[in-house]
């Protein structure tokens, strides 16, 4: 959508109280003759006057983004041009002051899509460093990247910016009238405003923290507004349908400027605490109540519950793990043994859910496990099974029986494989569980990977996660392999 602006910005008061300054017009492009056309064909300098006139004319229109876009195509031609990097940068002040100044409530009846103001007085801003570097003994560069500087809240580098360019130009107005706005910017950011509930959120009542603005105005932590939206696409306090996704939704940068500057001590806190829940700790694992999983295996998972989609997305802000665990039958409550996986992949759904493929990694015991939000953390121990010292006849007997049960394993999944050759699920399933066979120089990861091959219960998964000895896993292995290769289950 083109961003139209009536009237001009620079003669209309705003709520911010600063107004652009010498930017109420831009600069004729020269015709031939006028300027350096010679120093490229004929037909190329024309069509770039044309991209320049129509530039100007949709600036004079504000149609502002129609201007840029006309910029920038002139820019591709001639990189580097003082009158083609100074009308861009204006065209994206004008866009930024003027989304700086819309009020939150105008989004109801004319959304905006595209960059943020913050992005577009960057961008400005960069246009304006390189016509500094181009023209310096000109004031125009000056007033373009202080007008920028302040867009940014960065008033101290715009009053250094402000002088240097009086000092080329001492009775610039532009210049003298920024150096006000300037300095009255200056005095309110160094007066902490009092603390109100008008910078809490009202879904958890405490300090915004990463605040999002949503299109009806209203302002929630980025955590809290996501985590009602699991249950319904409304604003959780005037019900208004919305159509934003935490992929798509930016963290309103001002916002949370003003509320870090202005109250920093309770800020901190606030990381703190979010960073605790995406971050639980060395011995602290989200779970994941589905199933008994065992290491070395790679499989897919279809998140939709409310509480999993919000443990997903504080996982994936943190180390991308958790843990995979089952009630077990016998108590009634969370098994014992439990075994940590990695997302390795991680996609976003338009309805809120998430497309995971996980890898699982090491098994652990937990201690205790509790209730937070909706999900279980667990305190858990993480467990290995008991070596024979290395270099004793021990620690050899067990390398040699995993090498035999490596050579047997690989014989029985080539004849699987022939086996399955009808059935193609099966067949990507045996390919899959080739690819992940570990080194028999880790015997304990290759007992486990031993005991993936077949398919067995859940009891049964959970007692060679409990079991500590290796030969023992790699045994019952083996004898799974024999008994579904004789088309029979054990009992």
């Amino acid at each position: 959508m083109a961003i139209s602006l009536l009237p001009k910005m620079s003669s209309e008061a705003t709520s911010s109280g600063f107004n652009l300054e010498g930017i109420d017009d831009v600069e004729d492009f020269p015709w031939g003759n006028e300027g350096e056309g010679l120093s490229m064909s004929w037909e190329r300098y024309s069509h770039l006057y044309d991209l320049m006139q129509m530039g100007n004319k949709a600036f004079r229109e504000n149609r502002l983004d129609q201007a840029i876009e006309f910029y920038s195509r002139a820019n591709n031609i001639k990189p580097g041009d003082i009158i083609i990097l100074s009308n861009r940068c204006a065209a994206y002040l004008r866009i930024s002051h003027f989304l700086k100044n819309r009020p939150p409530s105008a989004s109801e009846y004319r959304p905006l899509s595209g960059l943020d103001p913050t992005t577009h007085a960057g961008l400005a801003l960069k246009d304006a460093d390189k016509v500094m570097n181009l023209q310096i003994n000109s004031v125009t560069p000056y007033i373009l990247k202080a007008n920028a500087l302040i867009l940014l809240e960065k008033y101290e580098v715009a009053q250094d910016v402000i002088w240097s360019g009086l000092h080329v130009d001492p009775r610039s107005y532009p210049l003298l009238n920024l150096e006000r706005s300037t300095n009255t910017f200056s005095r309110r950011s160094h007066v902490n405003p009092q603390r109100t509930d008008d910078y809490d959120c009202t879904v958890c009542l405490k300090l915004l923290y990463e605040p999002i603005t949503t299109p009806c105005g209203h302002s929630f932590c980025r955590s809290c507004l996501f985590q009602t939206m699991d249950r319904g696409n409304r604003c959780p306090l005037c019900r208004t349908v919305l159509f934003i996704s935490p992929r798509t939704c930016s963290i309103s940068v001002t916002l949370k400027n003003i509320i870090q500057k202005n109250f920093p001590e309770e800020y901190a806190e606030r990381k703190l605490e979010n960073d605790s829940l995406t971050n639980p700790g060395v011995d602290l694992l989200p779970l994941f109540v589905m199933d008994v999983i065992l290491p070395c295996q790679k499989f897919q998972l279809n998140i939709f519950e409310p509480r999993y989609r919000l443990m997903v997305r504080r996982i994936m802000e943190g180390n991308r793990r958790m843990g995979m665990v089952i009630i077990d039958s016998s108590t009634g409550s969370i098994a014992d043994y439990a075994c940590e996986v990695e997302i390795t992949d991680c996609e976003p759904l338009p309805d809120g859910r998430f497309f995971l493929e996980v890898e699982s990694r090491r098994r652990c015991r937990i201690i205790r496990n509790w209730e937070q939000d909706g999900y279980r953390i667990a305190e858990v121990e993480w467990v290995q099974d008991v070596y024979p010292t290395e270099g004793t006849t021990e620690r050899n007997d067990l390398l040699e029986m995993t090498n035999k049960a490596a050579t047997l394993a690989r014989e029985w999944m080539k004849a699987a494989q022939e086996a399955a050759q009808g059935d193609r699920i099966r067949l990507a399933e045996l390919f899959k569980a080739e690819g992940l066979m570990p080194s028999t120089q880790d015997p304990e990861r290759f007992s486990f990977w031993l005991s993936t091959l077949t398919n067995r219960r859940p009891s049964e998964r959970l007692d060679l996660l409990r079991i500590r000895d290796t030969k023992e896993r790699i045994k019952r292995g083996l004898v799974y392999m024999k008994a579904e290769e004789q088309g029979c289950r054990l009992q």
